[in-house]
């Protein structure tokens, strides 16, 4: 997969989560190597994801201490980073909107 705004991931760490670091960029080589065709692919790697639709899923990140909201675009093989944070920070949005 192609992973649209890694700069997101980053901005996240840099700004007071470096223990998210370590974690967000496993998730990212492992999605870039990814070959996703469906959600039931997704779901077979991260069993724990929450699928919110057919394009939108929640990847539990640290242990579950941080939550990364992915929108997926199957057939350009493409993920758009739409959101990382605390389950707080989660708490607050309407992930079905983003």
């Amino acid at each position: 997969m192609r992973i649209i705004a890694r700069k997101t991931l980053q901005n996240f760490w840099q700004s007071g989560h470096a223990d998210a670091e370590q974690p967000l960029k496993a998730w990212f080589a492992e999605a870039r190597q990814a070959n996703w065709r469906t959600m039931a692919d997704v779901k077979q790697r991260y069993a724990t994801a929450s699928v919110i639709d057919a394009e939108r899923v929640v990847f539990n990140i640290g242990g579950n201490k941080y939550r990364l909201v992915v929108k997926l675009w199957f057939a350009g093989q493409a993920a758009f980073v739409k959101f990382v944070g605390t389950h707080a920070e989660y708490d607050a949005i309407d992930v079905a909107n983003l």
